[in-house]
């Protein structure tokens, strides 16, 4: 994690915590000019801070949530592997002929256990992102994940996969190459693995991109992070043609954990720090730890038919609504 300080990019709703940060740092200055002991007041103020902190990521509409999920130093898939790993070593290729930059994968130690994880990868900055393709995954990146997760079942290594894309690359190269194919081929594959799952929303998880490395035994998804089947933007532009409708649409569609824990879609939310994941990432990672380790345990207790059976039974779940006679 990078722990060098920077300038804090601010989101809409944050802006009453910066006035009220820049009010704090004002008094300070002046009663250090003036010789003035006003500590007394400074703690009034950072305690209101706190307190406005709370009040405000407490009742985060399903559209600012998708802006936490987006904010560019949001922690990445490298950044939670780096930090939860007792050790770890990236493998390259789909042994076709390329590498997508876009997601990232390799084998590891996470309590002393062997794994396999892997993940989207969105860039650090403009120049890393155009590289990384924003997290969008090419056919090329869906074939290496399945790769390195038959590697895992040949081996019998649980898998830990981490979602954070806003969908997989739609471009006409893409399809050319068989981007469908290869997002449904990683879910049939998915439900015959004979090794534990464990998938994790850590930022944002869009569409087809999402799922296909999103077929687990746990669904884990962190406080901030959105899950859905199409971006709120697109939603919008398709039923309303108009994109400006998009915080409509975000709650229509469900995106938020809380929503999608009471749906049973997920099994479990992943506190974050107060602020968000990228406020404290080494506190979100240590919660993301925690909770893969916990999960891990119960899970190795199955056999690998029980396991499939329980993956099985987990997504034949979904959907499935009772109707009331009027």
């Amino acid at each position: 994690m990078m722990a060098t300080e920077r300038k804090p990019l601010l989101l809409d709703f944050e802006k009453p915590l910066a006035e009220l940060a820049t009010r704090i740092d004002q008094i300070r200055e002046l009663a250090d000019e003036n010789g003035v002991d006003v500590s007394g007041q400074i703690r009034q103020l950072e305690t209101r801070a706190t307190e406005l902190r709370e009040e405000i990521f407490s009742s985060l509409t399903p559209s600012q949530r998708l802006q936490v999920a987006r904010h560019p130093r949001r922690p990445s898939t490298l950044d939670y592997i780096q930090s939860i790993s007792d050790e770890w070593m990236e493998l390259h290729g789909d042994r076709c002929g390329g590498d997508d930059p876009a997601l990232v994968g390799g084998v590891g130690r996470i309590g002393g256990q062997p794994v396999v994880m892997l993940g989207h990868q969105k860039g650090r900055d403009t120049k890393d992102n155009v590289a990384r393709n924003f997290g969008m995954a090419t056919p090329g990146g869906y074939r290496k994940a399945l790769r390195l997760m038959e590697h895992a079942n040949k081996f019998n290594m649980p898998i830990l996969t981490f979602i954070d894309t806003p969908g997989a690359w739609a471009g006409i190269e893409a399809e050319h190459q068989g981007q469908g194919e290869a997002i449904a081929y990683n879910l049939r594959q998915m439900f015959c693995f004979d090794v534990p799952i464990i998938c994790t929303v850590i930022g944002e998880g869009g569409s087809g991109g999402a799922l296909g490395i999103g077929v687990g035994d746990r669904l884990l998804m962190f406080e901030h992070s959105v899950y859905t089947v199409a971006t709120p933007e697109a939603c919008a532009a398709i039923l309303w043609k108009d994109a400006a409708k998009s915080p409509q649409a975000a709650i229509a569609l469900k995106i938020t954990s809380h929503d999608l824990k009471n749906l049973g879609i997920i099994d479990q939310i992943l506190p974050e720090p107060l602020g968000g994941a990228h406020s404290d990432p080494l506190t979100a990672a240590t919660n993301l730890k925690q909770a893969l380790l916990e999960n891990l345990d119960e899970l190795n207790r199955f056999t690998a038919s029980q396991l499939r059976q329980i993956r099985y039974e987990k997504f034949r779940r979904m959907g499935v609504v009772t109707e009331l006679a009027h």
